[in-house]
């Protein structure tokens, strides 16, 4: 139990840099953005999915929680932060290199997300024509602060604090409960090998913790889920990423939508991949 509780606390620990650097950018339009830089800005949000997939890819789940404040304050779009979940592998790129995994399996596995990642992203951008407001100054007006006497750097430490704190208690939580459940009863659920695993298995990856994706890469590197399962479960694990969506957009429905996606993404891909393979 001490071991799940100092997880949950290094898990948050870990991405203290990437939720002060986010904040740090945001203070920065919100105090430097004229009209200019915002035309720049929105104009090369088109790109966004692309720049999502690659960054997604990239170790640990610090970009997704990123994408998540990032586009609450709409300096990203939906597509991007959809991209950046979709292409977020957690745990399992490190897992794979220490188990000496063949470099071009780990290539392939982390290629596909990532361009799942972007298709997905650049689809959801071309169907999504909702025209959003830039609400960068609304950050500071949600969380009550005086930015403006506290300064960029300040109002940046307090912001991720505010929200480090929120993660803190959700993932001592989510551990204390994986603790009392039991990796290997989690693990027992993912072994039956049919269509409903998929649905499982992407169910699986949606747990805001690194466990869900530690489990799939362990159970496929001992050959007892497939790699259609494993993608199911892979693509739809964003790490705390969902978790910083909630609590950083206050549109529910945009939130649930997100979700969603993501899950009928994991479902349908991890079902299309072993229905080839």
């Amino acid at each position: 139990m001490i071991d799940s509780l100092l997880d949950g606390l290094l898990d948050t620990l870990k991405l203290l840099p990437y939720l002060f650097i986010t904040f740090l950018i945001l203070e920065f339009l919100e105090h430097k953005l004229d009209k200019k830089n915002e035309k720049i800005l929105t104009k090369n949000k088109k790109y966004g999915p692309f720049l999502g997939g690659i960054l997604g890819a990239l170790p640990q789940c610090g970009f997704s929680t990123m994408a998540a404040s990032l586009f609450s304050s709409r300096v990203i779009t939906i597509g991007t932060v959809i991209s950046v979940f979709l292409a977020t592998s957690d745990e399992m790129l490190p897992i794979m290199i220490g188990e000496q995994v063949d470099f071009l399996i780990i290539l392939k596995i982390i290629g596909f997300k990532v361009l799942i990642g972007m298709f997905v992203g650049f689809l959801i951008d071309f169907f999504y024509q909702k025209k959003e407001k830039q609400d960068i100054h609304h950050l500071c007006e949600k969380d009550h602060c005086e930015c403006e006497e506290d300064g960029i750097f300040l109002s940046s430490v307090k912001h991720t604090i505010r929200i480090a704190f929120f993660i803190l208690i959700a993932n001592l939580l989510i551990n204390g409960l994986i603790y009392f459940i039991g990796e290997e009863t989690l693990s027992q659920i993912l072994l039956k090998k049919n269509i409903i695993t998929h649905f499982i298995a992407s169910l699986f990856g949606l747990i805001p913790n690194c466990a869900s994706s530690v489990i799939m890469t362990e159970l496929y590197l001992s050959n007892m889920i497939s790699i259609g399962t494993l993608l199911s479960g892979l693509l739809t694990g964003s790490g705390l990423g969902i978790l910083v969506l909630f609590k950083s957009n206050e549109n529910l429905k945009e939130n649930l939508s997100i979700l969603s996606i993501i899950y009928g993404v994991g479902v349908l891909v991890g079902i299309l991949v072993d229905f080839i393979l």
